[in-house]
């Protein structure tokens, strides 16, 4: 453990990319197996101990020390797992025969207890650690680890590492399980490159780049619509189905009907939705979709009623073909591959699969006319794709680019606020905020951490510490004095909340320390917004 908790010590307080990969990198060409596949399967999310739950480690240490103090740690530090690695009482002296304990044994060990013997084998462990190891140990147990390190970046550093096609990694990497063994035999030689040929892995995803203020000749690019779901991508090999989110989660589980459904063999890239709570037929107009906020009763879901199932139907909307039974299309231009794409979907059963339609317009002018006035809630903006283009990984300059429906404002006022994680801690970083009903009362509307810079920070800190009123452990009320300007995507109604109403992707857009708070939205004024 001790190797691992240094590389997680040195990874948080590292912002360099370029320094996290070769930190990385050092620790994958140092460390033997089976450590290094368990502390990769860490890194990149695919390390599950069922057993260890965050309640659980509360216990543990409410057992040991003040539960008060406990909770009032916890509030100052803004984490759970540095706050008990910090305050669990010093190790005991262990015999001098006795061997460190490895990532390896962790894993093997709490992977196969029960929840009734979980907890002594836990505390047992964090007895015989320091406190940067039981950090280390704490963080890998519940699968948060949180230090500024995706998935991405994790397999980037392994192909640094071993001088590896990082694309060649990401192609095999969802059908490999952790430890990795065939992987790290591959990287070091011992053994034959791992392929896809019979096993319906994930292939990463062609992203786009922001338009922003760029025009282009719609002669060089065809135009679509962005839809507002989730992107995922369909594989069918050797009999098997799988549904892929775009950080590469499978989530064939939960969306079961997509998957049975899904039976030509090919890798398909589209959009998941689910049908309009009003719309039947099916979905050839290429309409009939619900918003997002539909979607997410769905999301997240590893049982999967009938109720939800008839009360929330999932459809994909396709977007491009990755390969066509075996047959590789991603090195044609888009111009070549859509036919084919069309050609696959006519096979498809029409009440679950339909392709994204391309937006009939003559020139770039007339484009910006339709896309000012789409404000369907399951349209997010515009797509646009050169059509020379070949189907690559991640963002190329000049290929694909995103073209999003300018955002909602709103005038809200600050509720309450709660600290940040990370490196953001120490700081009142996550708001709540509100506007006000017609009977002068404010109700919540959303929450927000992210629009701001460094400075604008330290300001809202300051401003929550000076003005609490109450505090409900990590979260302050404070005065309803201050009005955000919050940017959203689309606002829904919600029967979850209060307020009636919840926002789609909410950030801070400006600070309105020139607004009085009575002067801020109402909810009669959000409501009108809703798609």
């Amino acid at each position: 453990m001790r190797a691992f908790a240094d590389l997680l010590d040195r990874l948080i307080y590292t912002r360099s990319r370029n320094a996290k990969l070769k930190l990385i990198a050092d620790y994958l060409a140092a460390t033997p197996d089976p450590d290094r596949g368990w502390a990769m399967a860490a890194l990149t999310g695919n390390l599950d101990l069922p057993a260890i739950k965050p309640a659980m480690i509360r216990a543990l240490i409410e057992e040991r020390v003040d539960p008060v103090l406990f909770r009032m740690s916890r509030d100052y530090v803004g984490d759970s797992a540095e706050t008990v690695a910090l305050l669990w009482p010093a190790p005991k002296a262990a015999p001098e025969d006795a061997e460190p304990l490895t990532v390896a044994q962790v894993v093997d060990r709490l992977a196969t207890l029960s929840r009734s013997d979980a907890p002594a084998a836990l505390a047992g462990m964090l007895d015989r650690l320091d406190a940067d190891e039981r950090f280390a140990l704490l963080k890998m147990a519940t699968g948060a680890l949180r230090i500024g390190v995706s998935a991405r970046l994790a397999k980037t550093a392994l192909a640094q590492a071993f001088v590896l096609d990082v694309e060649a990694v990401e192609e095999v990497w969802h059908g490999i399980a952790p430890p990795y063994a065939a992987l790290f035999d591959w990287a070091e030689g011992r053994g034959s490159q791992p392929t896809a040929a019979d096993v319906p892995v994930f292939r990463p995803f062609m992203l786009a780049h922001p338009l922003e203020d760029l025009r282009v000749s719609l002669d060089d690019y065809a135009a679509e619509w962005k839809w507002d779901g989730i992107r995922v991508q369909l594989v069918h090999v050797a009999g098997e189905t799988r549904l892929y989110s775009r950080a590469g989660d499978d989530i064939t589980g939960s969306f079961p009907e997509v998957a049975r459904d899904f039976r030509v063999p090919g890798v398909l890239d589209g959009e998941l939705m689910v049908k309009g709570e009003f719309q039947g037929g099916t979905l050839e107009d290429g309409g009939g979709a619900a918003s997002f906020n539909a979607l997410q009763q769905r999301l997240g879901r590893k049982i999967v009623s009938a109720k939800m199932l008839a009360d929330y139907p999932a459809f994909v909307r396709l977007y491009d073909i990755l390969f066509d039974g075996p047959e590789d299309l991603r090195e044609l231009p888009w111009a070549a591959r859509r036919p084919r794409l069309e050609d696959f979907a006519g096979a498809l059963d029409p009440e679950r699969f339909d392709i994204s339609q391309i937006i009939d317009a003559p020139d770039f002018t007339t484009l910006e006319g339709i896309r000012a006035g789409a404000r369907d809630a399951a349209i997010e903006g515009v797509m646009l794709k050169r059509r020379d283009s070949p189907y690559v990984t991640g963002r190329r300059v000049g290929l694909w680019y995103k073209w999003k429906r300018d955002p909602l404002t709103a005038d809200c006022v600050m509720m309450y606020a709660q600290r940040g994680n990370g490196r953001r801690s120490s700081f009142y970083s996550d708001y709540t905020f509100g506007c006000w009903t017609e009977q002068g009362e404010l109700l919540p509307v959303g929450k927000a951490y992210s629009g701001i810079t460094d400075e604008e920070l330290k300001m809202l800190d300051s401003f929550v510490r000076n003005h609490t009123l109450n505090r409900f452990g990590p979260v302050r009320e404070v005065e309803k004095s201050l009005v955000l300007e919050i940017a959203f995507d689309s606002i829904h109604a919600s029967k979850r909340h209060k307020s009636g109403v919840a926002m789609r992707f909410p950030r801070i857009a400006r600070i309105r320390t020139d607004k009085p708070a009575a002067e801020a939205d109402t909810i009669a004024g959000l409501q009108r917004l809703i798609s």
